[in-house]
């Protein structure tokens, strides 16, 4: 099943006199379950792209569609409600709500954006403690944990809301290479537990190491190379 079909998706922006373009015209699909990277330099467009499919910006042209959704069509309102109920964030320095515990971070996007009942607030936040490895630590608030601790707390938040997809802008760049390891292995096992599709903006060669398709951006171009090595132009 196609999860994320772009097509012909270019953005623009506006730099004083100068149109800058971010992306020029991109075409790919990502099926659902997905473990996918998009890599290059910095400026090359990785993030822009990451807030087009996430529903954070839109495309100055072109037709993106995800989970059967033209999101380009959507206005902030109807953004936001798809968000909420489809796509969950990953980010490079985990985002958590200082004042929050962690049972509390991994709960917010259910209190935030779903009318979930409590008691299935609690089950399924449990159930995520559990997965990651974090539930003696449920109580404890961010600055009380590690780095390694606080991706997975990330991770358990971004799977909260049972989403599609799962857009993950450099989730290992503040950590060590042992931990960094490990956070992709549970990554891996929970989009094979779960189905849910990753798809990460990266320059880590281990996240890249374990991408079954990896899409490079220069420029606002793009290209892409599958699992066996093979290279094409989108």
């Amino acid at each position: 099943m196609e999860l994320v079909v772009a097509q012909d998706v270019g953005k623009d922006y506006q730099a004083g006199d100068i149109i800058v373009k971010a992306l020029k015209k991109i075409n790919f699909t990502l099926a659902s379950g997905a473990f996918t990277a998009f890599v290059g330099p910095s400026g090359s467009g990785k993030t822009t792209l990451l807030n087009l499919i996430g529903c954070l910006d839109k495309p100055t042209e072109g037709k993106l569609t995800v989970a059967g959704v033209d999101v380009s069509t959507l206005d902030r309102k109807q953004s936001a409600i798809f968000r909420g109920k489809n796509i969950g964030f990953i980010f490079q320095d985990f985002n958590l709500i200082p004042v929050l515990t962690v049972y509390e971070n991994i709960e917010y996007p259910l209190l935030m954006v779903q009318n979930v009942p409590p008691a299935e607030r609690e089950k399924r936040v449990m159930a995520l403690l559990a997965a990651v490895g974090m539930t003696e630590q449920k109580g404890k608030y961010p600055d009380q944990i590690s780095g390694g601790q606080k991706q997975r707390v990330a991770i358990a938040r971004a799977l909260v809301i049972n989403p599609k997809l799962v857009l993950a802008d450099e989730p290992t760049a503040n950590l060590d290479h042992k931990t960094a390891k490990l956070v992709i292995e549970l990554m891996k096992k929970m989009r094979d537990e779960l189905k849910t599709t990753f798809i990460f903006s990266t320059h880590d060669p281990k996240v890249v190491g374990e991408a079954e398709t990896i899409f490079t951006l220069e420029d606002g171009d793009l290209e892409t190379r599958n699992m066996n090595g093979g290279k094409k132009n989108a």
